[in-house]
């Protein structure tokens, strides 16, 4: 388990501090002491459906915590839903729960988007998805939140054997922004992705938390988070994989790689393996650096300056994670989107 109390808007006695393990690089409390007053109610949005509208597919819509429709999706056969997380706020808070359960043999295709149009607000996000025997579900996460948010989604995820989940987060972080991901690994054949990338400027500060509980025999899990910081903003990557015992022929790998743009910027990472089974083969890696040199100074000896170089430098380090988003049309989404804000 990520924390053992759940996180309340409503109870200042839940709000994490730095004196918990989990919560180290992103204080809570620091920023969060009593609780915000409720968001009220606002309008859905006339204009536009997301920034995945044009892939089509069902919505499901929240706008300052409360469902447009229903919060709880159960889907057969192949099908894409839009869940559209929209914060349209002032200095208030509001709470979000909601559910997707794929059944066997379904293919979802589930595009969420966090949609900031107010500031200052508290976003306190939980997500189950329930993935039956032989389902597919990739979930892409797209992030757009005022700097002087704070943000928390924490989503749990349960994989039955010989499902799949593919989960890509992209995170441009806020006053606090944190993401956490929670998947109980029903293996036997059962294949997990889970990859993310942030890219900060100013004060800003992104946190992506994971927790992959391998509880049973030949599960695959494969992880790669990359971040770029810039100015005096912060990303923090905390990934562990645990391996329970009779999990034998577990196969998980996790890479968290990070650039740091500028003297003041900084990056925390604490990737984590846990094995208490034989046979395995796990891993695990990070780095924190900057750009090549070398390869800036072989840009602009052809042409380009020194800005541009680092420009294309960085971009092509961050497109790794979104290449290996799988559905075309959510990738080429996802890239333009990422290129616009680069």
């Amino acid at each position: 388990m990520i924390q053992t109390a759940p996180l309340d808007l409503r109870d200042p006695a839940t709000f994490p501090s730095r004196r918990v393990e989990t919560w180290k690089y992103s204080d809570l409390r620091k920023f969060l002491r009593e609780a915000p007053p409720p968001s009220p109610s606002a309008p859905v949005p006339l204009w536009g459906g997301g920034p995945f509208e044009a892939l089509g597919g069902e919505a499901m819509v929240f706008v300052n915590g409360r469902p447009v429709g229903a919060d709880t999706r159960m889907v057969c056969g192949d099908q894409t839903l839009r869940l559209r997380l929209i914060s349209k706020a002032t200095g208030t808070g509001h709470s979000v729960s909601a559910r997707v359960s794929a059944r066997a043999g379904a293919r979802v295709l589930l595009l969420e988007t966090h949609e900031g149009e107010g500031s200052a607000y508290v976003a306190h996000n939980r997500l189950d998805i329930d993935i039956a025997h032989d389902a597919e579900v990739t979930r892409v996460v797209l992030v757009d939140e005022p700097e002087d948010a704070l943000s928390v989604t924490q989503a749990r995820v349960k994989v039955e054997p010989g499902a799949r989940y593919r989960q890509t987060i992209i995170a441009t972080g806020a006053k606090l922004q944190r993401f956490e991901t929670e998947v109980a690994h029903h293996a036997r054949s059962a294949d997990v992705r889970l990859d993310g990338l942030y890219a900060l400027s100013g004060d800003r500060h992104a946190d992506l938390t994971s927790v992959v509980t391998h509880m049973a025999a030949d599960g695959q899990t494969s992880q790669l988070t990359k971040g770029v910081v810039r100015d005096t903003a912060r990303g923090v990557f905390q990934g562990k994989i645990v391996v329970e015992r009779g999990a034998d022929g577990t196969d998980a790998r996790m890479a968290h790689n990070a650039l740091i743009l500028s003297e003041r910027g900084e990056v925390d990472a604490k990737p984590e393996l846990i094995i208490y089974a034989d046979d395995v083969q796990c891993a695990h890696g990070n780095t924190v650096g900057t750009l090549d040199e070398s390869a800036l100074f072989y840009m602009q000896q052809r042409g380009l300056s020194a800005d541009e170089a680092r420009a294309l430098l960085t971009r092509a380090f961050l497109m790794e994670v979104v290449d290996r988003i799988k559905h075309e049309g959510a990738r080429e989404e996802v890239r333009a989107w990422l290129t616009a804000r680069s």
